[in-house]
């Protein structure tokens, strides 16, 4: 569990830092969605390289890349297994009533690779920018939907504090684990049943720590006179630099060659 880096900031003075959160924000968005434009390994590992770079400019350690996998491995290796068994063509392997071909093996490395950078450009985006600017930058994007009755600032809020609490409430479960382990807990042998029953000790202390926390945090809240987004001002006003104009730039060109990349091979999907 302390190897959880999800939701967790890592200060840094890079560009990918420095950028505005509003077009970070929008960037790993279109970055999602031109992934999943990619239809072949060449348009994948275009992304993937690009991907590799903005990691390399922003500075964050390939460890703390590694740790953001860590924890999805299971869900990524099931996503790749089940892809195995829905290739066309002829069967490679057969047994029972699954079968596996060659397209099955292309599309179980396809879709385990896309996974796998969808979740680190994410995580990319916590770990460039701060709580704070990106609680303004939700908010600001999302500003016209206040216009049909919709609390764009409470949202924004509960969306940031959710991503906030993640290393506190990983940090939480590894301090009542060890307590539990030192009153004579056994959470590591057994079959998955016994598991499961051995974390009942650890989750219903969990669930009153975050009750109190939230208690706490409301009351926090509270006592600094704080009701709501309506007519709060911001201590920094967010503008866009010319860094910010030519990353989206940049990121056009991404695009365009992405869709170029894709008639470079058969279609996967």
């Amino acid at each position: 569990m302390s190897e959880i880096t999800i939701g967790q900031y890592f200060p840094g003075k890079s560009v990918i830092h420095k950028m505005d959160a509003r077009m970070k924000l929008v960037l790993v968005i279109l970055f999602i969605v031109a992934m999943f434009l990619c239809k072949n390994f060449i348009s994948l590992a275009f992304v993937a390289a690009a991907l590799a770079a903005i990691i390399y400019i922003s500075k964050i350690p390939f460890k703390t890349i590694r740790k953001s996998l860590k924890p999805l491995m299971m869900i990524i290796l099931l996503t790749a297994i089940i892809n195995l068994f829905y290739g066309t063509g002829e069967p490679l392997v057969k047994f029972w009533f699954f079968t596996i071909t060659r397209d099955g093996i292309y599309r179980a490395v396809f879709m385990a690779f896309r996974i796998s950078i969808l979740v680190v450009a994410g995580s990319m985006l916590t770990y460039t920018t701060s709580p704070t600017e990106l609680t303004d930058a939700i908010e600001r994007l999302f500003k016209p939907l206040k216009y049909i009755k919709i609390d764009v600032h409470t949202i924004a809020m509960i969306m940031t504090i959710a991503l906030r609490f993640i290393p506190t409430l990983v940090e939480e479960i590894d301090k009542i684990t060890a307590a539990q382990k030192s009153r004579g807990a056994d959470m590591e042998s057994g079959n998955v049943m016994k598991r499961i029953k051995a974390l009942i000790p650890v989750i219903i202390p969990l669930f009153i720590s975050s009750f109190r926390r939230a208690k706490e945090l409301a009351d926090a809240m509270e006592c600094r006179c704080y009701r709501g987004g309506e007519g709060r001002t911001k201590m920094k006003i967010a503008k866009l630099q010319t860094r910010d104009y030519i990353a989206f730039v940049v990121f056009a060109v991404f695009v365009a060659l992405i869709c170029y990349f894709n008639t470079l091979m058969v279609a996967v999907v």
